[in-house]
């Protein structure tokens, strides 16, 4: 059997829904054998990050090691990095082992607004790994920090788009979530834009979406996809985890990574699990 396979380069949510956690429920879930290297370990829940905690740059690349050197990793996610030297580690390690395929989610903040990656490090971050990027994926907030104006609009995405081609991806995704109306997310491949835009679902269990996009698109290039075709099976995906996510904590819930192969496999009591309804799991 031919298991197309991928790696999540990211940190740990102790509650489940977003990094690391996120990113190997949705490889699962979509058929993808997932595999990780662990750059920080977060004390979260639903309702923050209240405390972080970075892995020495000699266990980063050992994890890195480890798997690169044994397993053809078809495909690689990275998410939080957190400072300027696990910067540096992981674009050593991927130049190193020649790793193709990458969708880098650049991780600045949480959704409580604990920083997940250090101001100088951002510059780091654009010098040693947009040029070997396949997708990047930014925010609305994320790509006005790198572009140095405000991406609020369609043009402004487009604009931004552009501007972040130039720093080395080979394509750019702005992801539109922040915008009021429409979701509506932009690829540019330096030629063309092409959008993937949805209506917007009314909800606040949204923990973890920008993690779990990005590892849905890394699970399609995995598997074959053009990345036109990733991003549209990703935006397929996402739409529907977040039209089933449900209530857990006190605060912002999980997508449901699982709700199709759950469904599937007769585990949700004919009960719909939507926006913090009765799951039925």
């Amino acid at each position: 059997m031919d298991i197309k396979t991928a790696l999540t380069i990211a940190g740990s949510d102790s509650g489940g829904g977003a990094g690391i956690q996120a990113d190997l429920k949705t490889f699962a879930a979509l058929g993808v054998f997932g595999m990780s290297a662990i750059t920080a370990v977060t004390a979260q829940n639903t309702c923050g990050v209240t405390k972080i905690r970075e892995l020495d740059q000699e266990i980063i690349t050992a994890q890195i090691d480890a798997v690169c050197s044994d397993i053809k990793v078809d495909a690689l996610k990275i998410g939080m990095l957190s400072s300027t030297v696990i910067v540096e580690a992981v674009a050593e390690a991927l130049n190193r082992h020649g790793v193709k395929r990458l969708v880098l989610d650049t991780v600045m903040t949480s959704k409580n607004g604990k920083c997940l990656l250090k101001q100088e490090a951002v510059e780091t971050m654009i010098k040693r790994l947009f040029p070997l990027t396949w997708v990047v994926t930014p925010n609305l907030p994320e790509a006005a920090e790198i572009v140095g104006f405000q991406v609020n609009d369609r043009a402004s995405m487009e604009a931004a788009a552009v501007k972040l081609k130039k720093l080395g991806p080979r394509y750019v995704l702005i992801k539109g979530g922040h915008l009021a109306g429409d979701a509506c997310d932009i690829l540019y491949d330096g030629k063309k834009f092409t959008a993937f835009s949805n209506k917007r679902i009314n909800s606040i269990n949204t923990h973890g979406t920008g993690c779990t996009f990005s590892a849905a698109i890394a699970a399609g290039l995995a598997k074959g996809f053009s990345v036109e075709a990733a991003v549209s099976e990703a935006k397929r995906y996402i739409t529907m985890a977040i039209s089933h996510g449900f209530k857990l904590g006190m605060g912002v819930g999980p997508t449901h990574h699982f709700f199709e192969v759950y469904k599937m496999a007769g585990l949700l009591d004919n009960r719909e699990c939507y926006n913090g309804e009765d799951t039925g799991l």
